[in-house]
């Protein structure tokens, strides 16, 4: 080898080098920060030349990664429902001691009535069941705002969800540009496409994505149910707010380039992501939940409702517990929307409304002397007040789409809707628990991959400063030799 070539190869070793130790530090310098993925300086060599860097590469799985935006997907759909039962759950049917829940309230409207029966001329007693039964209207009336509040709620943040989405799309576009652009030109876009995954996984928080990689860096988006969020340009994704929720409100469907991806009506569903856990409890898990409130609350006018007396074929009227449709009695077995917000006790038995809280025990709460059970108007009938505690005991059908009880009395129904909110907490807590651990997991392998390691790089670094050693050894040797031939052609 001439003198020439080993200069030129030492010379590139040395640039080499220097691109190298440019790399190792980047990496600690990146160690720490999010999204970060290490660096690899791609070394090559040239005939007569010496070796090169070829390229700058990030250290990178795309299985593992789509491992990752697919468990944060789930994770996140599943802790947006959890969180949205655990509020409801909470205010309905947890802590006994507060004895909050519909059929906590049952039983002690059951236990008022019977104390009331075994001495049906004590008016404290005959007022204590009346406050019982107004205790459990607004349980019910409360345990409805309660459900719908979380409706709104989650019809808010579904907005924020959509702006999330389409600022993170904007975000996208940009980088993707970049890389486009960069690779083309040959230049260095790893740092580009580290900020386009940090993208795409804020992105799969929101809703299920997946990504696609074409020629030249550019790649598409695809939410999990095959809807195109970018391609070439990014998609719009539009969303009406529902400011106002009552029980029988349907909320706007989520539109993704004017394809519904969200609510009854959608071809092409979201499965997985916090959009698509909002949509799950705002139409399905809680609208479910109110239909079971509803049907106790029917099952409640029915129990208690008043039968003519007079032998004249009166239709049934409700007694204690009436509702704006009164006197018509609710149709059986048939969810009437909104019926335990607005079911309320009778005016005409509650004192706090200058009624009188012994039609309770006589009849004729509605006001129609043809069902009065007590005719003789004896202050020891207790037939009417055993009846009503009968009836609540007594099975009745219930509407099967409530996904309760489908026959049973109106106290075992009650208990089977708190069972069926229990479940479905337990059930997304428990997935929950599972999706994060799977996202943990998924990390990790991840991070094995992607990730630093300090005491790789400072080995490498060694490395790299032996090798610079060397390079600046052999160019000081023939510095020297060149210096020696000169000084002896010039002699």
């Amino acid at each position: 080898m001439s003198l020439t070539a080993a200069l030129d190869s030492a010379r590139a070793s040395l640039m080499a080098s220097g691109i190298q130790s440019s790399t190792i530090s980047r990496n600690i310098a990146g160690a720490s920060t999010a999204g970060y993925s290490r660096k690899i300086a791609v070394l090559d060599n040239l005939p007569n030349a010496g070796v090169y860097v070829a390229a700058i590469q990030r250290a990178a799985s795309g299985g593992l990664f789509t491992n990752v935006l697919t468990a944060t997907s789930a994770s996140a759909k599943q802790s947006a429902i959890y969180d949205g039962l655990q509020k409801i759950a909470t205010s309905t049917v947890d802590d006994p001691e507060l004895e909050q829940s519909p059929t906590a309230q049952l039983t002690k409207l059951k236990q008022a009535l019977q104390q009331y029966a075994n001495s049906t001329d004590n008016a404290t007693l005959a007022q204590a069941a009346v406050a019982s039964a107004k205790d459990m209207a607004t349980a019910l009336n409360q345990a409805t705002k309660t459900v719908q509040s979380v409706r709104e709620g989650a019809d808010a943040d579904m907005v924020t969800s959509v702006a999330n989405i389409n600022q993170l799309l904007t975000q996208f576009d940009k980088v993707n540009t970049a890389i486009v652009r960069g690779t083309i030109t040959c230049d260095d876009v790893t740092d580009y496409l580290d900020q386009r995954d940090s993208i795409v996984s804020k992105l799969s928080q929101e809703v299920g994505v997946s990504m696609s990689l074409r020629a030249n860096g550019d790649a598409a988006l695809y939410t999990d149910s095959g809807v195109v969020l970018f391609d070439k340009t990014a998609r719009t994704v539009s969303f009406t707010a529902t400011n106002v929720y009552t029980p029988g409100t349907t909320g706007n469907a989520v539109y993704i380039d004017g394809v519904p991806v969200t609510g009854a009506n959608s071809v092409m569903p979201l499965k997985t992501g916090k959009l698509a856990g909002l949509a799950e409890l705002r139409d399905n898990a809680t609208v479910t939940y109110q239909s079971q409130l509803d049907e106790v609350a029917r099952g409640l006018i029915d129990a208690f409702k008043e039968v003519d007396q007079s032998g004249a074929a009166l239709p049934d009227v409700p007694g204690l517990f009436t509702y704006p449709g009164a006197p018509a009695m609710p149709a059986s077995a048939t969810i009437s929307v909104g019926l335990a917000g607005t079911i309320s006790v009778a005016a005409s038995v509650d004192p706090a409304a200058g009624g009188n809280p012994n039609l309770l025990r006589d009849g004729a709460i509605s006001g129609n002397a043809a069902y009065n059970y007590n005719t003789t108007g004896n202050a020891g009938f207790s037939a009417r007040l055993q009846q009503l505690i009968n009836e609540m005991d007594a099975p009745q059908p219930f509407d099967t789409t409530a996904q309760g009880k489908p026959s049973g009395s109106v106290i075992e129904f009650a208990s089977s809707s708190a069972s069926w909110i229990e479940s479905q907490r337990k059930a997304a807590d428990d997935s929950v628990q599972y999706q994060n651990t799977l996202l943990d997991r998924s990390t990790a392998a991840l991070s094995n991959v992607n990730g630093v390691n300090m005491d790789d790089e400072m080995s490498l670094m060694l490395q790299v400063e032996r090798t610079y050693s060397a390079s600046s050894k052999i160019i000081s040797t023939v510095d020297e030799m060149l210096q020696s031939l000169l000084a002896a052609v010039g002699n």
